[in-house]
């Protein structure tokens, strides 16, 4: 498949006005000025008559799959909300590719996601990162699991008072949280004496202390939702206390504490961008709060946390994030190169370079730009829409 004759945004620092991307399989092969397009092209020839050639837009955080468009309970998949602390549930086994939004979400040339469980318990689950199209979850996995879910603040606090359950205060999520970790530490330890020595007792298994292993090494980022400057501060007290990778979800008030958040190499990812303050800790809900973070030097990409901002108008949102200042080629990289970034996927999507995963989004007009069509979407190299 050749696509030519468009503006090709690599959002690796080159774009090239009158340009051409070649795929190979599934698999970017080339791209450059239409001067150096093959000649010789034997295959489909997708001419994108003058528009922008990009790669297919990644949201770093969304529940897409896991609550079900206009189906009420029966599709509520996304919060288990009978134990605060959940570790060992998985995404993937939630996610239903059949749901609608799937096909909105390419059709708005969202090609990768990262989904999974909700904000109600203070250890929720796994993400994953998924393509968009497909209809049986397993072969649309990019990565799983890609981050552990945390919450902290109103949601978990919410959730449990009404039933006079811990945790009902920020104060008991935290105490949660870090307990879990301490008890998933001492479990990893003992596991590794026993590997050591043959005399040496191992623990008893516990499904949800071995889900946590990956987040004690490291390896296996903590992705904590957080609104209000305190929570997100307990974030990131908690992860130096245990050594883990994080990312700040939301982080509604960051801006209050861009410079403290810049210093500790926090990242962020914002959202959703727009909405009404629907509860006490988005009241200081702003637009400008990822350019402010931008500004500071905080590593940042923009969610629309699906579906509280539907899935399709992921784009709109980095675009009234450029009206706020930021250059419109670093709003698009915030949904496409900071956002597979942050998500720990960069080595397969949210750039155009030869050898990652053909996904590829072409507009009639700037991305951004509110009136702007899209024309075709690519995912693996096939055409989706």
């Amino acid at each position: 498949m050749l696509i030519i004759n468009g503006t090709v945004h690599t959002m690796e620092g080159l774009t090239i006005p009158g340009g051409y991307v070649e795929i190979r399989g599934n698999k970017i092969a080339g791209f450059g000025p239409m001067e150096e397009c093959p000649k010789q092209w034997e295959g489909e020839v997708f001419d994108a008559q003058g528009g922008h050639i990009q790669p297919g837009f990644v949201d770093a955080h969304c529940h897409l799959g896991m609550f079900g468009d206009a189906v009420g309970v029966e599709g509520d998949d996304g919060n288990e909300a009978t134990d605060p602390c959940t570790p060992h549930l998985r995404a993937v086994d939630a996610i239903n590719p059949m749901d609608r939004c799937f096909q909105e979400a390419r059709e708005g040339g969202v090609t990768t996601v990262v989904t999974g469980p909700g904000s109600a318990n203070a250890i929720g689950g796994q993400m994953a990162a998924i393509k968009t199209v497909g209809r049986r979850v397993d072969d649309m996995i990019l990565r799983a699991p890609v981050a552990m879910k945390f919450a902290l603040g109103e949601n978990p606090k919410s959730c449990y008072n009404d039933r006079h359950e811990t945790p009902t205060t920020r104060m008991a999520t935290a105490a949660l949280i870090r307990e879990e970790l301490f008890k998933a530490r001492e479990y990893l330890e003992k596991k590794d004496r026993a590997a050591a020595d043959e005399d040496a007792d191992a623990p008893e298994f516990d499904l949800k202390l071995e889900s946590l292993i990956p987040v004690i090494r490291g390896e296996l980022p903590a992705h904590f939702h957080a609104h209000r400057a305190d929570d997100i501060a307990t974030a990131v007290r908690i992860a130096k206390e245990f050594g883990l990778k994080y990312v700040i979800i939301h982080g509604t008030e960051a801006h209050r504490i861009a410079d403290l958040l810049a210093e500790d190499g926090t990242q962020v990812v914002t959202g959703p961008i727009f909405g009404d303050r629907s509860k006490p800790e988005l009241a200081n809900q702003r637009v400008d709060n990822t350019a402010i973070l931008k500004k500071a030097g905080v590593s940042v990409a923009i969610c629309t946390d699906h579906p509280e901002n539907p899935q399709q108008y992921l784009p709109m949102g980095a675009a009234l994030c450029a009206k706020q200042g930021i250059d419109p080629e670093e709003a698009m990289a915030s949904i496409t190169r900071d956002a597979a970034g942050i998500a720990g996927i960069s080595d397969r999507v949210g750039t155009l370079e030869v050898g990652k995963d053909a996904d590829i989004a072409v507009f009639r007009g700037h991305p951004l730009e509110l009136s702007a069509a899209v024309e075709a979407v690519f995912i693996n190299g096939q055409r989706v829409k």
